[in-house]
């Protein structure tokens, strides 16, 4: 089964790429692997949760924004690759998890997103991973995701 068929058996389409609201590209490529800049957790252009783990936002509300932070990340390779189905692996993730200073369950929120990209992907979904603690993202997102991914070049 291809990646673009577990989407939508996962009852998921991919978003539109987000517009950078700076001076950067949604994604790089470079050879065979493309950098997603960071994507934070919008959908139809908002964000899904605003605020701080361990304060105004759950682990379970924030995984969720980690997941649609990973779609977006998804759609941003995809666009760079010429599709969904031209994603060969997902090599590293790097979430970046905004909480309060005593807040430790950073790799909780990231499962979120780990656990999407093994959904559609599989085996090929399996990557290296940072879950790094900030004080504060972009818009007042909980979360951050950023990926290296591997496409076909053939």
């Amino acid at each position: 089964m291809t990646a673009g068929q577990r989407i939508a058996d996962l009852g998921l389409t991919l978003p539109s790429v987000a517009q950078p609201i700076g001076s950067y590209q949604p994604a790089v490529v470079l050879g065979d692997l493309v950098y997603t800049s960071g994507q934070l957790p919008l959908v139809g252009g908002q964000l899904v949760v605003t605020g701080k783990l361990g304060a105004e936002v759950s682990v379970e509300d924030a995984s969720a924004a980690a997941r649609s932070a990973a779609l977006n990340a998804i759609a941003a390779v995809a666009e760079a690759a010429g599709g969904i189905d031209n994603i060969r692996r997902i090599v590293k993730v790097t979430a970046f998890v905004a909480g309060t200073a005593d807040f430790d369950a950073q790799p909780k929120v990231a499962n979120g997103a780990s656990d999407l990209f093994g959904e559609i992907f599989g085996e090929d979904g399996v990557h290296a991973r940072s879950a790094v603690g900030v004080s504060s993202l972009p818009l007042n997102s909980p979360v951050e995701v950023e990926i290296i991914a591997q496409i076909a070049t053939d």
